[in-house]
């Protein structure tokens, strides 16, 4: 008898197939982690992500994806390290943002010193701001309280933001199963028992919902700042949600990396939500490394009327034992989406071929 943790059923459904290695427009990859930051998530113990800079951008172009957000820059040494490596050496190509030290928090009186950072990062040329989680669930201040998003202390920080014309990437929170009981009930069962670090259930950690809220008060509260809520607006299971927000906040996108599983299995109501809002939406698959391996899953999802097919190259996927369908979407939309809404954002970036 096969155990149920072995189990992997084979769909027996006979179904049209459409492998798309290449994006139908050219495209910007607005979800890349190229730098150092995370690399030891990965093994690569502080080495860089894209070894070979040249190597890798032709690899890239194969798939049709000509530029990309490098969203590892954090501050100071790090950040010119990164702007030398890929803004400086590949112009056009690779828009590098940067972090802010959430440390600054932990001496009191010291939140000023968030601005002076940001203001820095930005005359060095950093394209925008990327915001992690770490602020709502791990950033604390010199009480040792954690810092939510809406905290007073950083309104000047987003106001900034906006007077410096620094687009801000955001995510808020990881998906609501994660702040789940880790119980048979639980649809990332699999993935969090194997990594427990990432739940967030119990109250050591602000409840999903408070976390959602606090960033629709801060988006709200500064309509001259540019925010991109990432992962499919930090709320792909709720579409109705992630609509009213784009409805009413022009200053709002998104983009959909690493959420096409979750996308996926709702495809009409994906489909409906991008056709809607063509010019608020980006292309990005948030893989790391970045090798270029999920990128025929994304294009077949955005471009096909496939159905049933592996949302994943993972057996099982760790993103949820599911299939899903592709949106088909039309032209323009996917013109915007692959390429069309980042360049507005950040016209430092091309897709011309050089």
């Amino acid at each position: 008898m096969t155990s149920l943790s072995d189990y992997r059923p084979r769909s027996q459904l006979v179904l049209p197939e459409h492998r798309v290695e290449r994006a139908r427009f050219p495209a910007v990859d607005a979800h890349a982690h190229l730098g150092r930051w995370l690399s030891d998530w990965v093994g690569r113990d502080g080495q860089w992500l894209v070894p070979d800079v040249s190597t890798w951008l032709d690899d890239m172009d194969r798939y049709g994806v000509r530029a990309f957000v490098n969203l590892d820059g954090r501050w100071g040494a790090e950040l010119e390290a990164n702007l030398d490596r890929f803004d400086r050496a590949f112009p056009g190509r690779i828009a590098t943002f940067c972090h802010v030290d959430w440390s600054a928090l932990a001496r009191p009186g010291q939140a000023d010193q968030l601005v002076t950072g940001l203001a820095a990062s930005a005359a060095a040329g950093a394209a925008g701001l990327k915001v992690w989680k770490d602020l709502g669930l791990h950033v604390r201040d010199h009480r040792g309280e954690l810092v939510l998003p809406d905290d007073p202390r950083l309104f000047d920080l987003w106001s900034a933001a906006g007077d410096l014309g620094v687009p801000v990437w955001w995510h808020v929170a990881d998906p609501v199963a994660f702040f789940e009981p880790v119980d048979e009930r639980n649809e990332y069962l699999e993935m969090l028992a194997g990594r427990p670090a990432w739940s967030y259930a119990g109250g050591a950690f602000p409840r999903f919902h408070r976390l959602i809220d606090a960033m629709e008060a801060v988006v709200a509260a500064h309509p001259s700042t540019t925010f991109v809520a990432v992962h499919g607006g930090n709320y792909a299971e709720n579409l109705g949600w992630v609509s009213r927000m784009l409805d009413t906040y022009p200053n709002l996108h998104i983009d959909i990396a690493a959420r096409v599983a979750q996308l996926g299995r709702q495809p009409r109501a994906t489909r409906a939500l991008l056709v809607a809002h063509p010019d608020r939406v980006l292309f990005g698959c948030d893989e790391i490394p970045s090798t270029g391996e999920s990128y025929p899953i994304h294009f077949r999802f955005l471009e096909t009327a496939d159905e049933c097919f592996p949302h994943s190259l993972d057996d099982p996927p760790s993103f949820g034992r599911w299939t899903i369908s592709g949106l088909h979407l039309p032209d323009d939309t996917l013109a915007n989406i692959y390429a069309g809404n980042a360049l507005r954002l950040l016209p430092r970036l091309s897709v011309e071929e050089t």
